[in-house]
C-alpha cells in the first residue's frame, strides 16, 4: 500500500503540472487530468494502494494505515530522486530514516481488532463532513502558490480521512450484498472523488509534496482520533508510548519532506481576468518564483 501509494503521488504530480491551471472546484479537472496516460496510471496505483488499505482497514487500527498512507511520501520522494532526479540533501535522508522508524513503531504498538459499527450519527456526521469540505474547497480554491497547495492539500486530507472513517466498519462487512447495499461504500466513493478534485487542485499550485504533506497530515489525525474514540482501534497494553511516539515521528518526518523534493512547475493560467490576455504568470514553485 505504501508503495502504491507513492508511486500514485509521483505520477499524479506529474499529470497535473502538465495540465492548465483551474481555479473554480471544477470537476471537469478530473476528465482533463484523465487524458493523461500518465494520470491513469497513477490513479490505477492509488486504486491498488485503496484496496490494500481497504484490506487492512479490517483488523489494523486506523492510526497505524493512515500514517502509512503519509509513509507513501517518502516513497515519492525516492522516486523523484530516482526518475525526476531531484536533489536529495543529508536532512531528506534522515527524515526517511525518522519516516520508516515511526511506522516501524507502529506496527509493533498496534493491535489487531475488528472494527465496531458506525450508527446512524456517524453516518450523519459523515454527510455533514462531505459538504463542509466541499464548501470550504469552493473559498480555497481560489488561493495560489503554496498557501493554495496547502490549504487545498489539507481539505483533500480530511476528506481522504473521512473516507478511511467510512472504510473501516464496510471492511468488516461479512458478505457482498451487505457491502454492496451499506450506505458507507457510497460515502467511501464520495469523500475519496472529493479529496481527489482537491489533491489534483492542490498539486497545480506548484508544490507537489506541501500538498501531499498537507493532505497526509489532516487526514492521519482526524482518522486516527476517531478510530480510537468510536471504532475500536486498539494498542497492545504497555505500548501506548510507542504508538503516540511513532504516530508523531512519523507525521513529523513526513511533514519536514515538504521541505524538500519541490519541483517546479510552470502553468498557464485558466480564466484570466479581462485585460491580462498574453501575460506571462510567474508561479510560486516552492523555492523560487518561475
Amino acid at each position: 500500500m505504501v508503495v502504491a501509494y507513492g508511486l500514485a503521488n509521483l505520477l499524479q504530480s506529474v499529470a497535473a503540472a502538465r495540465t492548465t491551471v483551474h481555479h473554480t472546484l471544477d470537476p471537469a479537472l478530473l476528465l482533463r487530468l484523465a487524458g493523461h496516460r500518465t494520470y491513469l496510471v497513477g490513479l490505477g496505483c492509488q486504486l491498488a494502494g485503496f484496496v490494500l488499505a481497504l484490506a487492512a482497514r479490517r483488523d489494523l487500527p486506523l492510526f497505524l494505515v493512515q500514517a502509512s498512507v503519509a509513509a507513501g511520501l517518502g516513497v515519492t520522494a525516492l522516486l523523484g530522486v530516482l526518475v525526476l532526479r531531484w536533489h536529495l540533501p543529508g536532512a531528506e535522508v534522515a527524515l526517511l530514516g525518522l519516516l520508516f522508524a515511526g511506522i516501524a513503531g507502529l506496527v509493533v504498538a498496534a493491535r489487531p481488532a475488528p472494527s465496531q459499527p458506525l450508527g446512524t450519527a456517524g453516518l450523519v456526521a459523515l454527510v455533514v463532513a462531505l459538504v463542509a469540505i466541499g464548501g470550504f474547497g469552493f473559498f480555497a480554491v481560489r488561493l495560489h502558490g503554496p498557501p493554495g497547495s496547502v490549504a487545498l492539500g489539507a481539505l483533500a486530507g480530511l476528506a481522504f480521512s473521512a473516507a478511511a472513517v467510512a472504510a473501516r466498519p464496510l471492511a468488516s462487512t461479512h458478505s457482498v450484498q451487505a457491502f454492496v447495499t451499506s450506505p458507507l461504500l457510497y460515502l467511501v466513493v464520495a469523500h475519496s472523488l472529493v479529496g481527489q478534485l482537491l489533491l489534483g487542485l492542490a498539486m497545480q499550485r506548484g508544490s507537489t509534496t506541501a500538498a501531499v504533506a498537507a493532505m497526509d497530515a489532516a487526514g492521519a489525525v482526524p482518522a486516527a482520533v476517531v478510530g480510537l474514540l468510536f471504532l475500536g482501534d486498539r494498542v497492545w497494553p504497555g505500548r501506548e508510548w510507542l504508538a503516540a511516539t511513532g504516530f508523531l515521528v512519523t507525521l513529523a518526518a513526513v511533514i519536514g519532506l515538504t521541505r524538500y523534493a519541490e519541483p517546479q512547475h510552470h502553468h498557464e493560467v485558466t480564466g484570466r481576468p479581462r485585460g491580462h490576455a498574453g501575460r506571462r504568470v510567474r508561479v510560486y514553485s516552492g523555492r523560487q518564483w518561475v
